[in-house]
């Protein structure tokens, strides 16, 4: 069998993928495909994704691209990290669902236009309204894990967990001891040695 190879590079949401591979310890290559360069629009890369985002996989033939959906695939496929019965999957689907819907946007724009950008170019107003627009779903994952250690199982860490955390990245630098249990619960999450791993690639 052919190692895995992910397209996409470590600072990008390719880093979700990453972390899995780590947990998971499967053999991988990863082949460096940014926006920048204009690889993602490739004839080459638009093969392995016509939608011509990253991350995308090719695991032995068979290529997939979202990270949520590759997360979700590969953790059910090598059986580690992934819910054993059919209610721990749909919650696992459920949050990877719902962080993409409430919380990947509004946090880019936020960190886009409010660290990253050079001061002239920054949309100050929509980094305010992208910050406003995170508390409440941050007060709904809060209230979360203050009823249980983890969101698909209650009691081990599974790819819920895994996707919801890699989508909070930016979080582990900001104070959030207004919300207890979420700031324990990401450091738990992201002390992991995969995830360290992970991290130390993007940063």
């Amino acid at each position: 069998m052919s190692k895995l190879k992910l397209y996409g590079y470590p600072q990008s949401r390719a880093v979700r993928t990453l972390w899995l591979l780590e947990e998971l310890g499967l053999p991988y290559d990863v082949v460096e495909v940014t926006m920048a360069s204009g690889a993602t629009r490739s004839s080459e890369f638009l093969k392995i994704n016509p939608a011509g985002h990253v991350p995308a996989i090719d695991d032995d033939g068979f290529k997939l691209s979202e990270s949520m959906a590759i997360n979700l695939y590969l953790a059910k496929k090598h059986g580690k990290l992934y819910p054993s019965d059919p209610h721990g999957e749909a919650k696992a689907w459920q949050w990877s669902f719902w962080v993409m819907s409430e919380l990947d946007k509004p946090i880019v724009n936020w960190i886009v236009n409010g660290v990253i950008l050079p001061v002239e170019q920054r949309d100050t107003k929509l980094a305010l309204q992208s910050r406003e627009e995170m508390e409440w779903p941050l007060h709904v994952l809060n209230g979360e894990l203050g009823e249980r250690k983890f969101l698909a199982d209650p009691n081990a860490f599974t790819i819920a967990d895994l996707n919801v955390a890699s989508v909070l990245y930016r979080l582990l630098f900001v104070d959030l001891k207004d919300k207890p249990h979420l700031e324990a619960w990401l450091k738990t999450c992201w002390d992991r040695p995969a995830a360290k791993r992970a991290r130390a690639m993007r940063e």
